[in-house]
């Protein structure tokens, strides 16, 4: 079963996205509220499709402007994240150009960053600046690159002075890779779905579907904003801490339920 699983799933998910794309496409011409919630029920769908079960802790943002610093193991962080609330990524400027997922991640009205250049971040933080101020909810993957899904890499807190403007709040959340065929997930199998290093996309794609049904917690923390901290070097601080926290919590809880 778990050779065909790999082609039957990913058959099921082109067939179900390759419709879909123009539909998204018309939305971000003409009806910006619907590209807003498209993606949201989207990825509900292609979860259903991978076997992915998400167990969410906390109160998801329903509504912005909100940016979401979390921690970065895996691509499916992408469907995992957009499944709980209806918001947009902040990538880096590569992702732009990949066949196939750069076209899905521009039809969520991903803003690309380039963080090697200091001009070009600045410019991007204007961008997540300008998108907050109409309301969107942005997420940030802040440690900069993903990490093995056992921990949580320093956060860089550049991109945290987007959110200096009244009404923003900041709200960590912690995305925990912790159950797998209805048994905690071990340190052997995370890799299987943890995508990082110099590891390539698609053969880490089939090894992740074809290895089966896993179980993601999402822990929302409480939201923090520069109001209620020194600068946005401590808020990234914080967030950090909770994010790291939770982790820390959620992947100890696995094993105790197993």
């Amino acid at each position: 079963m778990t050779r065909i699983r790999p082609p039957l799933v990913l058959t099921a998910f082109t067939l179900v996205t390759l419709p879909l794309m123009p539909l998204q496409q018309l939305f971000v011409w003409f009806w910006p509220g619907m590209a807003r919630m498209f993606p949201m029920f989207y990825h509900r769908l292609v979860l259903r499709i991978l076997g992915v079960r998400v167990k969410i802790v906390g109160t998801p943002p329903k509504r912005g402007p909100t940016l979401i610093a979390s921690n970065h193991a895996s691509w499916l962080d992408i469907p995992v994240l957009s499944a709980i609330a209806p918001l947009s990524f902040i990538a880096k400027r590569e992702v732009n150009g990949w066949p196939f997922f750069g076209s899905l991640a521009r039809l969520q009205r991903t803003v690309f960053v380039d963080r090697e250049r200091r001009h070009a971040t600045g410019n991007a933080r204007n961008e997540m600046r300008e998108r907050l101020k109409a309301g969107d909810t942005l997420v940030l993957f802040a440690e900069g690159t993903s990490s093995d899904g056992q921990r949580v890499l320093p956060f860089k807190s550049a991109f945290f002075g987007a959110a200096e403007f009244p009404g923003v709040i900041v709200q960590p959340v912690t995305i925990a890779y912790s159950g797998h065929r209805n048994l905690p997930m071990n340190r052997r199998l995370r890799p299987s779905y943890a995508w990082y290093g110099a590891m390539d996309l698609p053969p880490h794609l089939w090894r992740a579907v074809e290895a089966g049904p896993i179980d993601v917690t999402v822990i929302c923390h409480k939201p923090l904003s520069l109001g209620t901290e020194l600068n946005r070097k401590a808020l990234a601080r914080h967030a950090e801490t909770l994010v790291r926290q939770g982790l820390a919590r959620a992947l100890h809880h696995a094993g105790e339920m197993g």
